[in-house]
Order: C-alpha cells, then structure tokens, then sequence
C-alpha cells in the first residue's frame, strides 16, 4: 500500500516548507496471498505430521485418504508456485515505484529549468527478493 506512505519533496521556493508526495501503487494482494497460502501450508504440514505419526494405522487402512492427502498437496504446490509469481510480480513493480528516477520523474520541482535532482540513496531491496527465492 505506497500510497499511504508520505515522502517529503523540499520546496525550492520556500525552504522553510516541505510539500508531501505519496507513492504510487498497491501491491499489497499478492504479498498477502503468498503469506496466507504459507500460513496455511504450514497448519496443513502440522496436521498432516500429527496424522502421519499419531493415527499411522487410520492413514495405512484407509485407501482414499492418502489420495486426498496427495491431491492436497499437489494442490498446495501449485498455488505456491502462483503466489510465489505474484509476489514475484509484485515486488518488481514495487520496486519500479520506488525507483530513484521515478520518484524525481514525479516530483513537480525537478522539472523546472536549472533545476539538478539526485537520489540520496537507493531502496534495499535484499530481504525481499529473498522472499521471492524461497
């Protein structure tokens, strides 16, 4: 949700005064669909772990219950690979809003004549794209 996050852009006619840019964009659905389906994944590991070590003799009787665990799974490794695409999605065009260029590109008073804006810093963007990795 970068629209809910101010950015301070200095004013070069009044010093004294900052004006506030928002960001653009809302990125927030495909990051919450990558944590709930991990959320799930792992309550659905644990029940499958107390399933296969404490009722091991119900799982070996029942012939469709190993099928339905496989069909879930697969199911699971499917939808993961969709919300590790859209989270993947998701933090390149983050990263394209928060680009240093398109920030300057944005800001009305880099646009004059005259005027030289430059990035201070760069984002770190390190531990998210490690998220998409994993």
């Amino acid at each position: 949700r970068l629209y809910q996050i101010p950015f301070g852009m200095p004013n070069c006619e009044d010093e004294s005064e900052a004006r506030t840019l928002y960001l653009v964009g809302d990125f927030s659905a495909p990051a919450e669909f990558f944590v709930t389906l991990g959320v799930f994944s792992f309550l659905y590991s644990m029940a499958a772990l107390v399933l296969y070590l404490r009722f091991h003799s119900l799982y070996t009787e029942n012939t469709k219950l190993p099928f339905t665990d496989f069909c879930v799974t697969v199911c699971f490794a499917f939808f993961w690979l969709v919300a590790a695409a859209a989270w993947g999605k998701g933090l390149s065009d983050v990263k394209a809003a928060t680009r240093p260029s398109t920030l300057i590109s944005a800001m009305g008073v880099c646009q004059g004549d005259g005027v030289v804006c430059n990035a201070g810093t760069t984002p770190a963007m390190g531990l998210a794209n490690i998220s998409v990795v994993r």
